[in-house]
């Protein structure tokens, strides 16, 4: 996924400074159009001079990066708000700083809300800005979608040096030392774990012969988000790229993804890439007039095929 589109939330903290930096950095790398959106926090009004900032970021962007820029003159209020901005991009770039509020421990978030709600990609900045990503760090977990994850990295970074990283769970360890197995046979399953891990590694990176100088691999052992954070804490990577299940807010508060916790847990820049990602709407819009005019054509160019029954009027007689 090349983005042609990148749309850029900020609330004017040093957080949405470092996104709008990222995303035109991105732009530019891309060759992509660049929007911007003002985003509040929540229970308070915005700057009555939100939009001529915005429109000064933007001007500002355009002349330092080469990209056309753009300022969403319509401010959001929640992250509802946002979803038509959404829908157009194929990239959302995210900085607003973390809402420190009662309310947020039952509801989550705003940027959960979104990758709750927006299916496109999520880069959650956290780091200023001051060139391409070099190296980044791919959670994967050997399903069909992880292909999609490191696809997706080449194609957000042609240059970066690219690390896949799984960890095998301890969970079924727990349970067998409740069941008083052995020491000696908990420690041949985890052999047996690593040892599958290490050979489905083989399997995902094995399609990438030709970049195989920039691609590397390891294996951790724990809670896949904790050890992907210390992974790419050890590593020095400046990007995580992860994937994410669609959940409800109920299963989030419950249940949190590993998505959820590596944004929580990270200090660095941290792609969430949605598994049931869907293209920008707009993209979609121009497949569907190219295709409907794919058809027109080709009924006015053939003859029409002659009636499967009589003319009505020649059996019954016209008017």
């Amino acid at each position: 996924m090349t983005p042609h589109s990148v749309l850029a939330v900020t609330d004017f903290s040093p957080f949405g400074n470092d996104a709008l930096a990222r995303a035109a950095l991105l732009s530019a790398e891309h060759g992509a159009t660049l929007n911007l959106v003002y985003l509040a926090y929540p229970g308070e009004a915005p700057p009555e001079d939100a939009s001529t900032r915005l429109a000064h970021h933007a001007l500002q962007l355009s002349q330092r990066h080469g990209v056309p820029v753009r300022a969403v003159s319509r401010l959001a209020f929640t992250v509802r708000d946002l979803l038509p901005q959404v829908a157009s991009a194929d990239l959302v770039v995210w900085g607003t700083a973390a809402v420190r509020s009662l309310r947020t421990f039952f509801t989550g978030q705003p940027v959960e809300e979104l990758l709750r709600t927006a299916k496109r990609p999520v880069l959650v900045v956290r780091r200023a800005a001051t060139h391409d990503y070099r190296s980044l760090i791919v959670a994967v977990d050997f399903t069909q979608a992880s292909r999609g994850l490191v696809d997706l990295g080449f194609a957000l970074s042609p240059s970066a040096q690219v690390e896949l990283f799984h960890a095998v769970s301890t969970a079924n360890e727990g349970k067998l030392r409740y069941a008083e197995v052995s020491d000696r046979a908990i420690k041949a399953y985890r052999s047996e774990c690593r040892r599958y891990a290490q050979d489905r590694m083989f399997w995902l990176t094995d399609s990438y012969d030709s970049r195989r100088n920039r691609v590397l691999s390891a294996v951790g052992h724990g809670d896949a988000a904790r050890q992907t954070v210390v992974q790419q804490q050890n590593s020095g990577a400046e990007l995580i790229v992860v994937g994410r299940r669609p959940s409800s807010r109920l299963s989030d508060l419950f249940f949190e993804s590993t998505a959820n916790r590596i944004v929580s847990y990270s200090d660095t820049d941290v792609l969430v890439v949605p598994h049931d990602y869907e293209p920008a709407s707009g993209a979609r819009a121009v497949e569907r007039i190219s295709t409907a005019g794919a058809e027109v054509r080709r009924v006015r160019a053939g003859a029409p095929n002659p009636p499967r029954l009589p003319n009505p009027a020649a059996v019954f007689g016209g008017p």
